[in-house]
C-alpha cells in the first residue's frame, strides 16, 4: 500500500533550458511538491506547503524513490 498519493505531474521544458517534471503528492494529510530533472529523474528539489507558505520538505529516499518509479511510469 502506497504511503503517498500522487495528485499532479507537470512536465516544464523551460525550466533553465532544461525540462523538468514536478509531482504533487499527499502524504500524511499534507501536500508537497517534488521536481525532477526529465532525463534522469534527478531530484532537483522538494517543498512541502503548509497554510499560506512553502518550505523545503524532507522526504525519507524511499518516499523519493516511490514517487520517482511512479513518475517514470507515466512519462
Amino acid at each position: 500500500m502506497q504511503s503517498y498519493e500522487l495528485t499532479d505531474m507537470i512536465i516544464d521544458d523551460d525550466f533553465y533550458g532544461e525540462e523538468t517534471v514536478t509531482a504533487t503528492i499527499t502524504h500524511e494529510d499534507k501536500n508537497y511538491s517534488v521536481t525532477f530533472k526529465k532525463n534522469d529523474l534527478e531530484i532537483i528539489n522538494s517543498w512541502v506547503f503548509e497554510e499560506e507558505t512553502s518550505l523545503p520538505a524532507n522526504l525519507t529516499d524511499e518516499l523519493i524513490e516511490a514517487v520517482r518509479n511512479e513518475v517514470r511510469g507515466r512519462i
